[in-house]
């Protein structure tokens, strides 16, 4: 489950990374309760217009970041990303605590949050493969998501209790003295160590990637699932902020659940660890789960039933989750990674701008049950789109010894040209065989410094 830990420069990605994501889940748990109860009077439908303007850039950036991610060294680019989400909390932490906050200034924030998180993002995904070799690449990928929802246990029941105790705008400013925590990390990992890049053709466009995925079936249907999810599921600020209003709680409340539902997330990013590789039917699964998750807790009657329910859901959300950023981090091409990736996560991220606002307007028109009710359907919609591909594909089958009896094929990932084997070097000096040449016997065991045979297995 932990094998990534044995790399020096992922043990300081890891811890520098928790303590960042401990800050940036104060700050989420923050921002949606200013506006929800400091700059409007219980408006949901303006939680679901910051959310957009927060989430929109990702997928208007998407043919600048990830190729922005491919083209410069990733480890430079997040000190830069880092540094002004840094210098972004310390204005909005600054203007609250001087009361000048607006709601007009609180989307003009979201929307530059979103601007640096649309090229901090694919560069910081593709940056976790980079720290360690291909084969624990997927692990690497789960602990990630580990870390992610270890802060988000932490992070949203601290704010909470902030919150209440000294104000919104101490939020911010700790959020922002967290980031040094990874400007540290950042400083600290050696460059020498990580995995060698794919040199970039000077004629690479976003396009390619575009290409690569197009002709990918299995990454087409993970992106449509993953958008419907994204888009109409994940909307947790909204739709357990006003949950928790209908139950009667305060800040301290809200911020419970959101710790409650990294309990299920955890879980989920644990188990994902342990298995040797991402797995398309897992994420099938997982969006399944969230489905029938979700539209139970929609039925609760109190605050501690919902709060159970949401593990679920958090559990659900993660493996779907985690499980397709392994799947299409360690079955795409090293050289298109981050042009993948940054289409990945605009899909994910994307999403929101169109599913926020019609989720908070639902909130706000039918109760906040009928809103995760919507978001449920959705997930079974999702669902529905992957099982299909699934028997299309012909993974599932009846087994061959007993009739009744159903199989899934293993969904095995795809191999990929090592990073090496693109370089200009490897390409100079490889020796071209001519015909009439004779073949090379091959050794009897493997030297080292061979390059192995190319793994001609499918999808």
């Amino acid at each position: 489950m932990f094998r990534s830990f044995s790399v020096f420069n992922y043990r300081v990605w890891f811890i520098g990374a928790l303590v960042s994501n401990v800050g940036a889940w104060m700050q989420a748990t923050a921002l949606s309760w200013v506006v929800l109860t400091q700059l409007t009077d219980n408006d949901a439908t303006a939680m679901g217009i910051t959310m957009a303007l927060q989430f929109a850039p990702p997928l208007l950036l998407v043919g600048v970041t990830g190729w922005v991610a491919d083209r410069f060294d990733r480890r430079k680019l997040l000190f830069v990303t880092q540094g002004l989400l840094m210098v972004l909390g310390l204005i909005v932490g600054i203007l609250l605590l001087q009361g000048v906050m607006t709601l007009p200034v609180m989307y003009a924030f979201a929307f530059g949050l979103g601007m640096v998180a649309a090229f901090d993002n694919p560069a910081r995904q593709a940056f976790v493969s980079d720290l360690v070799s291909r084969e624990n690449a997927s692990n690497a990928v789960a602990l990630n998501a580990a870390s992610f929802n270890t802060a988000r246990m932490i992070g949203p029941a601290v704010a909470g209790f902030v919150i209440v105790a000294v104000g919104t705008g101490w939020v911010f400013l700790l959020n922002a003295v967290t980031f040094l925590a990874m400007l540290v990390s950042l400083t600290l990992i050696r460059a020498g160590e990580l995995a060698p890049r794919p040199k970039m053709r000077s004629a690479a466009r976003m396009s390619d990637g575009l290409r690569y995925v197009g002709r990918r079936p299995d990454l087409l249907v993970t992106f449509v699932m993953v958008f419907l999810l994204g888009a109409f599921g994940m909307n947790f600020p909204i739709l357990a902020s006003t949950m928790a209003i209908e139950f009667g709680q305060e800040a301290d409340g809200y911020g419970v659940l959101s710790s409650i539902l990294a309990i299920g997330s955890l879980a989920g990013a644990l188990l994902a660890a342990r298995r040797d590789r991402a797995q398309m039917r897992m994420v099938i699964g997982g969006i399944g789960l969230f489905a029938v998750a979700s539209a139970v807790s929609a039925f609760m009657p109190v605050y501690a039933l919902y709060a159970v329910a949401l593990v679920f859901v958090g559990f659900a959300t993660v493996t779907t989750l985690t499980t397709a950023n392994g799947y299409v981090q360690t079955t795409t091409d090293p050289a298109l990674r981050g042009r993948v990736l940054a289409l990945y996560m605009a899909i994910l991220m994307g999403g929101t701008p169109v599913g926020a606002p019609i989720v908070g307007w639902a909130a706000d028109a039918f109760g906040p049950r009928a809103a995760i009710l919507f978001g449920s359907v959705a997930a079974l919609v999702a669902f529905g789109i992957g099982f299909t591909w699934l028997l299309a594909s012909g993974r599932l089958h009846r087994t061959a010894s007993r009739r009744f009896s159903l199989t899934i094929d293993e969904t095995r990932p795809i191999s990929v040209v090592a990073p090496e084997e693109f370089s200009d070097e490897v390409a100079s000096t490889t020796p071209i065989r001519l015909p009439g040449d004779r073949l090379p016997v091959a050794p009897a065991d493997p030297q080292p410094g061979d390059r192995a045979a190319p793994d001609r297995s499918t999808r």
